[in-house]
């Protein structure tokens, strides 16, 4: 008989469920993956995602030691969440991405994804009820602040398997 898996965390290893932005606009969309600690989004040459019609330096992805990605906004935006100071950044305003999360720069929409398992989101599939439903815990976050390798494709599909 084969059991079926049901995950009870969402804690996976160290940059784990192939991260990455889903860049789209009329003329179609690509994926951006983020597969590194800082992937910068602007206009300018010098950043790793360039776009038209932004500003030069319009937005960044950090990859922070508590395995987060935090959007960080340097030009005007439309997001779904209200930016607070992240301490892990240094205090910089920004959002936690979580997988689904959208937000707008210029003409480009992004949407954030990542594996749940590796999302640190809510176990257990998330939110079961009510305001009155009962959420189970999870472990708490293992400790990344080692040294971080550089994610490879091949590490992300051994990963997921």
């Amino acid at each position: 008989m084969n059991a079926k898996y049901t995950p009870t965390t969402t804690h996976g290893a160290w940059g784990s469920g192939n991260p990455h932005l889903i860049v789209s606009s009329e003329s179609g969309h690509q994926n951006v993956p983020l597969d590194r600690d800082l992937v910068r989004i602007g206009s300018s040459r010098e950043v790793e995602v360039v776009l038209t019609g932004l500003d030069a330096l319009h937005a960044e992805v950090h990859h922070d030691d508590f395995d987060e990605y935090v959007l960080v906004l340097h030009g005007p935006a439309t997001t779904s969440a209200r930016h607070q100071p992240i301490p892990s950044i240094g205090g910089k305003p920004g959002e936690i991405l979580r997988s689904g999360a959208r937000f707008v720069l210029g003409e480009w929409a992004f949407v954030f994804m990542r594996e749940e398992f590796a999302d640190h989101g809510l176990p257990y599939g998330g939110r079961q009820g009510g305001e009155g439903a009962h959420e189970h815990g999870q472990p708490h976050r293992p400790d990344y602040t080692g040294s971080h390798p550089v994610i490879t494709p091949e590490m992300q599909s051994r990963a997921a398997r």
